[in-house]
């Protein structure tokens, strides 16, 4: 997938990795781009095009498969975390509201665009993950549950799709250096970094990319004995 002459969708593009994802891609000859947001007045980047879009409702992703019905690549990057386990989270509610924007959001987008991605001969998916995918501990257990949901998600999809051209990849990562991970004292790359490692390798026909040191370190643990998910932080 080039991202010269492309159509892309973005959503959560008004801050953080989702900025950065629409500064690249214009930087890299997009040809339109589709900055999605839950208030679009908040997109202020010269050069796209600013679609209201809250990933958890069905009305607003359908409304935006019918504007955006060029789109050749889209980017699910929308999404939300809230510190705390499993058992902290007495009445579900972090856990159904995670869940509800970083599963069932890309879920809902991508039956949306799958038709349209098929139309324009078949594009690309990219899914941000996280290294969380792989690895949980409490500090982030119900927000880890939610992107290994979303990683079996888009491994699903990559089989789905594959009939149809449609490149699908999935973006693991560590901290960043967004509003997302602010108050955490880890250490973080920055959003342009690990934008421009996850263009690379969708440029390139990968179906996954790690996107800095940590998660190639976490993916390698996920082998050894005891796997690196068994060992405590």
């Amino acid at each position: 997938m080039k991202i010269d002459n492309a159509v892309v969708l973005i959503t959560g593009a008004n801050r953080g990795i989702g900025l950065a994802f629409a500064r690249e891609v214009l930087a890299r000859g997009a040809r339109k781009v589709y900055a999605g947001a839950r208030q679009p007045d908040q997109i202020t980047l010269p050069g796209v095009e600013a679609v209201r879009l809250d990933v958890t409702s069905d009305e607003e992703v359908a409304a935006a498969a019918r504007r955006c019905n060029d789109v050749t690549l889209l980017i699910n990057n929308a999404g939300v975390a809230a510190t705390g386990g499993f058992l902290a989270d007495a009445h579900l509610t972090s856990s159904r509201s995670q869940l509800e924007t970083n599963f069932f959001g890309p879920l809902r987008m991508a039956q949306a665009f799958a038709p349209v991605l098929a139309a324009q001969g078949g594009g690309a998916i990219v899914n941000v993950l996280s290294v969380a995918s792989w690895i949980n501990r409490p500090l982030l257990g119900v927000y880890g549950a939610t992107k290994s949901a979303a990683w079996a998600l888009t491994n699903g999809l990559r089989h789905e799709l594959r009939p149809q051209g449609t490149q699908v990849l999935a973006m693991h990562m560590g901290f960043v250096d967004t509003d997302l991970t602010r108050g955490i004292d880890m250490p973080k790359s920055t959003p342009e970094e690990v934008v421009k490692r996850a263009l690379d390798a969708l440029e390139a026909g990968s179906e996954e990319v790690l996107a800095d040191d940590l998660t190639r370190q976490v993916k390698q643990g996920l082998a050894a004995d005891p796997g690196v998910y068994l060992v405590p932080a």
